[in-house]
């Protein structure tokens, strides 16, 4: 009887040490899964048991790098770091039956994933491979990959070199609707900028901030959940005041001191025509640096006649020239007036036929049409009007010039005038 207890309790003991010892691997997780086998229904349908359950997606970006700004082409190339989320309701195992396993690595196209894409890229994004994502027990799917985007920007150089740009990245869907997909951030605006800001490499470009704005945008009837992250970025503009504006100043100076040369000697016409050569081809270099935009910059702005210089020359010095600019001020000022007014009338017009436009989306095609032909002659007589508004401000200034000229004129011919009655007095006295 002993005998058949010692030989039951050892047999016992290597059950239990048996048991203690037993392995589990990655590959049985996934043999359990079926994700080995390529399975259809893991990679063509979305994963949820009830279809009118929508998948929400959790999306989270940082900002790496600005590789590129195409003023000209207002085109820009951006290195972020892309994640998302989801939950596959097929995808699901007990880490208890498993050995504790609670967290694999799943090849990419073996299962199913959101059809996100940029909705401002303009070329195929390009990123390193990364062929794995990682599946936990209850079936959340994370992806992570750096991608080079590609997008279109609208730029605004008024302030250039000083200016501050405003850059969207728009994550959605292509085909899915809200009622399938609804995209979501991971991470709130404060965070994002963080994440960003620290692992930001620094170029022509400073990172501001990153603003994350979560919208929908419906489209023939059908809405579409979207995440937008507004970029922020501020230009590093020592380059240009280097190669740009330090030269323009030191023109400047070398000019205003040309005028303390003495005329005797001939140097100070040779001079001016060296500061002359010097401002164009300063303007040459300076129309290979502006960027192409519909607003122009500050530097090339010709803006209104100041009003001071309005009453110094257009008032006072052609009255003391005889110069008539009366007829030209005022039509210019009713004109500039008129511009004024019909422009914030093109303005609120134009408003409230948008609004109206929002509001009312069930209207017929032929309706549709024509408040699409509206809104473009709205445009068309709005870019007249600022046309003509520039039109005036040219004539203005050229007849500031006219008047300056006909003044340097006189004087240069009273000049004259004077030393030729002085060398006739000599020499005939």
């Amino acid at each position: 009887m002993t005998r058949w207890l010692i030989f039951i309790l050892v047999n016992y003991v290597a059950l239990g040490l048996t048991a203690s010892q037993e392995t589990c691997s990655y590959w049985d997780v996934m043999s359990n899964l079926s994700i080995a086998d390529a399975n259809p229904r893991l990679m063509s349908v979305r994963p949820v048991t009830d279809w009118r359950e929508p998948s929400i997606i959790r999306i989270d970006v940082t900002l790496h790098a600005t590789l590129d700004l195409d003023e000209k082409l207002q085109i820009l190339t951006s290195l972020v770091r892309f994640q998302m989320s989801w939950k596959n309701q097929f995808l699901t195992w007990d880490p208890q039956n498993f050995c504790g396993i609670s967290k694999i690595s799943i090849p990419v196209d073996s299962v199913w994933k959101p059809d996100l894409f940029v909705s401002e890229m303009t070329e195929d994004p390009q990123s390193p491979t990364v062929p794995f994502m990682s599946l936990s027990s209850d079936g959340t799917i994370n992806q992570w990959k750096p991608i080079r985007i590609v997008s279109t920007c609208s730029l605004d150089i008024y302030k250039f070199p000083f200016d501050t740009q405003k850059c969207n990245l728009t994550f959605g869907p292509y085909v899915h609707t809200v009622q399938d997909i609804v995209v979501v951030p991971k991470s709130n605006s404060s965070a994002v900028t963080q994440a960003s800001q620290e692992n930001y490499a620094k170029s022509e470009w400073l990172l501001g901030k990153v603003d994350v704005l979560s919208n929908n945008v419906s489209t023939e009837e059908k809405e579409w959940s979207q995440v937008t992250y507004q970029i922020t970025i501020r230009r590093v503009p020592i380059l240009y005041v280097i190669n740009l504006i330090v030269p323009a100043g030191f023109l400047v100076l070398v000019d205003v001191a040309s005028m303390f040369i003495p005329m005797e000697g001939g140097e100070r016409l040779g001079f001016k025509i060296t500061v002359v050569l010097g401002f164009s081809v300063l303007l040459l270099i300076l129309n290979d640096l502006l960027p192409n935009s519909e607003v122009t910059p500050i530097l090339a702005v010709r803006p209104d006649v100041p009003q001071w210089l309005k009453i110094w020359v257009l008032k006072h010095l052609a009255f003391i020239l005889r110069i008539d600019t009366g007829e030209v001020s005022e039509s210019n000022v009713a004109g500039v007036r008129n511009t004024n007014k019909a422009t914030s009338v093109v303005e609120k017009e134009a408003d409230i036929q948008t609004r109206r436009c929002l509001q009312k989306e069930h209207d017929s095609a032929e309706i549709k049409l024509l408040k699409k032909v509206l809104l473009e002659l709205l445009m068309i007589r709005r870019h007249m009007i600022m046309s003509k508004r520039e039109e005036e401000a040219k004539s203005e200034w050229n007849m500031v010039a006219f008047v300056l000229d006909r003044f340097i004129l006189i004087c240069y011919l009273l000049t004259v005038f004077i030393i030729l009655i002085t060398v006739v007095v000599v020499w005939a006295f």
